[in-house]
């Protein structure tokens, strides 16, 4: 476990310690509210680059000849069958 020392100013923490707002259950929620709210924000600002990108759009028949050359790669060659 961490501990953390905050400098704040006397009636502003003496506010925040009259709501509840000190407590270490309140903080690490606060905290974690934060990190995923980041995370989120990292997450859609990756997708806006990728959007960003400009890739050329395949057709249908493109798609399904990079499948069937991806299936064909798995499979294993005639010769190592037998």
């Amino acid at each position: 476990m961490s501990e953390i020392v905050l400098t704040l100013p006397d009636n502003f923490a003496e506010e925040a310690e009259a709501n509840g707002l000190l407590k270490p259950e309140f903080i690490e929620s606060l905290l974690r509210a934060e990190i995923r709210r980041r995370r989120v924000n990292k997450l859609f600002a990756a997708a806006d680059r990728l959007a960003d990108l400009d890739l050329p759009t395949l057709t249908e028949a493109e798609v399904e000849a990079e499948i069937t050359t991806a299936r064909q790669s798995r499979r294993p060659s005639d010769a190592s069958r037998s």
